[in-house]
C-alpha cells in the first residue's frame, strides 16, 4: 500500500502542474491524489483515514476562496495527524506562513512558482517525505526485543537501539503474554534477558551494546591502518568536524561510544538552530549530519569505549579494550555526560527507575505516570515538556528560585502554560527507595530543610555537566573539572611551560601538537548546538594548517 500524498489548490491548472511535478519524482513510492477545493481535499482525507491508509504528505495553496491553506491543513489533522504539511503561498503571505509554524505545526512553507522543480521543490519535498518515512517505518522486519521494564540492561538496549536509528518492537515479560512466549520460544533464562530477536540472525541474549552494534552490521572496527584525522565523539562537534574534513578530501574516521548524537541526539526538540524555523529533533539532526558525512566518506566506527591517547612521532594513537587506530592528527569532541545525584539510594536504582538524560523516543513509556525531572537548563525543560505529553503529571525538582536564570524563554513560558508540569523551586531531591524499581523519592525544600515523602516512579537527572576526559593522560592539559585547555589559554602562568614548539597553539589546539578539542569537552565552550557545529567545522581548518607544516 503506496502512501499518499495529496495536493489542493483551486486554480485547476496549477493543481495539475503540482500534481504532475510530484508525480513525475515520486509516483513509483507514492500515489499522487489532486484536489481543487478544501472541502474536496477533506473528504479524500476522511476517506483515506477510514481505510487506514496513510497520508505521508499534504500540500496546500494558501489563497482559496472559502478555505484558506492553512484552515485546511488544520483541519487535515482531524484525520492525519502524523503526515507533513507543506504550504504553497505568495511572498505577501510569508508573515501568515510563520505563524501557521507555531499555531497548527506546519512543517515548511514554499513561494509560488516553484520552477525548476529540481532546485526549489524536490529538496523540500525529499526532506519532508525523509522526515515522514523515519517516524512511520516498515515494521515487518523490526528487531525485537524481549525484556522487563525495569531493567537496567533492557534500557540500555532500547536507548543504543533507538539512538541509532534501528525500528524494533518492545515485549515487556511481566506485561505481555506474546513476551512471555517468546522467552519460552526461546529457552530463556532470567539472565539472558534482555533477548533481541534478529530477523535474519542468532537470538542475542542479554548482548553488550557491542555484540549488538556487530549483529546489526555497524561498523565496530576502522577499516584503514592510518588516517588523516581520528575524531573521538559522535556529537555535533564531532559530526560536523567529520563532514568538513571529508568533503576536503582528508581521510576520516569517526569513534563513537554509544551512537551519534551525543546528548543532543536525545533531544525532542532543539528549537533555536538557524535554518530550522520549526525546529528540528535531536535525533532528526543526527541522522541527517550522520547521512552528510557518509556522502562524502567519513567513516563511522560505533560501539567503541576510548581508554587512551599516545604520541607515536608524527602519528597521534586513540587506544581501545582490544585496538587502536592511527591517525595524523585527532579532534576530541566526546561532550559532556551529566553529573551524578548524589542523593542515597539513587545509584542502587540507576537504570531502573532512576536514568540521566531522557531519550526522546522513549517518553511514551511513562504514559500515565507521575514522573520528576532535576534540573533548570534548557535539556531538562525540553525533556519535561516532552514527557508531559505521556505522564499525568511532571514536577521539576529546581534548586534555584526559578527557571528563569537558566533556561530559555521561550522553553519557561511553555511549561509555564503547561497544565500537567508543575515547578518545585528552591527544591532538591535527597533520597530515593523502591526495592526492584524505583517506588518513592525524598525532596527536601532548602529554605526551610523540611523533607517530603512522595511516590514516584521514574526520575529524570539533568544537573550539569562532567567531561570524561581521564583518557588523554597526563600530556594533555586539563583545568580543575577536567576540561580541555586549547589555544592562547596554554600560554598563561599556569600552563606555558606546557607547550614547546616555536609556534603558538592554534585556537583549538591542545597541549599536544596535532590534537585538538571541540565542543563542550573544551574548557570556556558556549555549550550550544550551534557553537559545537561550529567549533567542529574550525577544527578542521586548523588540522589543514596542522598537516600542511609536518
Amino acid at each position: 500500500m503506496r502512501p499518499t500524498i495529496l495536493t489542493v489548490d483551486d486554480d485547476p491548472m496549477v493543481s495539475a502542474a503540482i500534481a504532475r511535478d510530484l508525480r513525475a519524482r515520486y509516483g513509483a513510492d507514492y500515489r499522487i491524489v489532486g484536489t481543487t477545493s478544501g472541502e474536496q481535499a477533506l473528504g479524500v482525507l476522511a476517506e483515506l483515514a477510514l481505510r487506514d491508509q496513510p497520508v505521508a504528505l499534504v500540500v496546500a495553496d494558501q489563497r482559496m476562496p472559502g478555505m484558506t491553506g492553512i484552515e485546511v491543513l488544520e483541519r487535515a489533522r482531524e484525520h492525519v495527524a502524523g503526515a507533513k504539511y507543506l504550504l504553497l503561498t505568495a511572498y505577501a503571505d510569508t508573515d501568515v506562513a510563520i505563524r501557521a509554524i507555531n499555531d497548527i505545526g506546519l512543517d515548511y512553507y514554499l513561494l509560488k512558482p516553484w520552477d525548476p522543480p529540481e532546485e526549489r521543490l524536490y529538496p523540500v519535498v525529499d526532506d519532508l517525505l525523509d522526515d515522514w518515512v523515519r517516524a512511520h517505518p516498515d515494521h515487518t522486519s523490526d528487531l525485537r526485543v524481549v525484556g522487563h521494564r525495569w531493567s537496567d540492561r533492557s534500557y540500555e538496549v532500547k536507548t543504543f537501539l533507538a539512538r541509532n536509528h534501528v525500528p524494533y518492537q518492545w515485549y515487556d515479560v511481566e506485561r505481555d503474554d506474546e513476551a512471555r512466549r517468546l522467552a519460552t520460544l526461546a529457552g530463556a533464562e532470567p539472565g539472558d534477558l534482555p533477548l533481541v530477536l534478529v530477523p535474519d540472525g542468532e537470538t542475542l541474549r542479554a548482548p553488550t551494546t557491542r555484540d549488538l552494534a556487530g549483529a546489526l552490521g555497524l561498523r565496530v572496527r576502522a577499516e584503514q591502518p592510518l588516517y588523516d584525522v581520528c575524531i573521538v565523539g559522535g556529537g555535533p562537534a564531532g559530526l560536523a568536524a567529520a563532514v568538513y574534513a571529508a568533503s576536503e578530501g582528508l581521510s576520516t574516521v569517526v569513534v563513537e561510544r554509544e551512537a551519534p548524537g551525543g546528548q543532543a541526539g536525545r533531544s525532542a526538540a532543539i528549537e533555536n538552530y538557524l535554518g530550522f524555523p520549526k525546529g528540528l529533533s535531536g535525533a532528526d539532526l543526527a541522522a541527517r549530519a550522520i547521512a552528510q558525512a557518509a556522502r562524502f566518506g567519513a567513516e563511522m566506527v560505533l560501539a567503541n569505549d576510548v581508554v587512551g591517547l599516545e604520541t607515536r612521532g608524527p602519528v597521534r594513537a586513540v587506544l581501545f579494550g582490544d585496538t587502536e587506530i592511527e591517525a595524523r592528527s585527532v579532534i576530541v569532541a566526546t561532550g559532556v555526560s551529566y553529573r551524578r545525584l548524589g542523593a542515597s539510594g539513587v545509584d542502587d536504582l540507576t537504570g531502573r527507575g532512576v536514568y540521566y538524560g531522557a531519550d526522546a523516543s522513549e517518553a511514551s513509556q511513562v504514559r500515565g505516570d507521575e514522573v520528576y525531572v532535576v534540573g533548570a537548563a534548557n535539556s531538562a525543560g525540553q525533556a519535561a515538556l516532552n514527557l508531559a505529553r505521556y505522564a499525568k503529571r511532571v514536577t521539576m525538582v529546581v534548586r534555584g528560585p526559578s527557571l528563569d536564570a537558566t533556561m530559555s524563554s521561550y522553553l519557561v513560558e511553555r511549561i509555564g502554560d503547561a497544565p500537567n508540569i508543575e515547578v518545585r523551586a528552591r527544591s532538591e531531591v535527597v533520597g530515593a527507595a523502591g526495592e526492584r524499581h524505583l517506588e518513592g523519592l525524598t525532596i527536601c525544600q532548602r529554605d526551610t530543610g523540611a523533607t517530603e515523602e512522595l511516590a514516584a516512579g521514574w526520575l529524570f537527572v539533568f544537573i550539569g555537566a562532567s567531561p570524561r576526559t581521564d583518557w588523554l593522560g597526563g600530556e594533555v592539559v586539563r583545568d580543575g573539572h577536567g576540561y580541555v585547555v586549547t589555544g592562547p589559554d596554554l600560554l598563561g602562568a599556569a600552563y606555558d611551560a606546557r607547550w614547546t614548539l616555536p609556534r603558538p597553539p592554534y585556537a583549538l589546539e591542545t597541549s599536544v601538537p596535532g590534537v585538538f578539542a571541540a565542543g563542550d569537552v573544551r574548557l570556556d565552550s558556549m555549550k550550544r548546538v550551534a557553537s559545537a557545529v561550529g567549533e567542529g567545522a574550525m577544527s578542521v581548518h586548523l588540522v589543514h594548517r596542522y598537516l600542511a607544516t609536518t
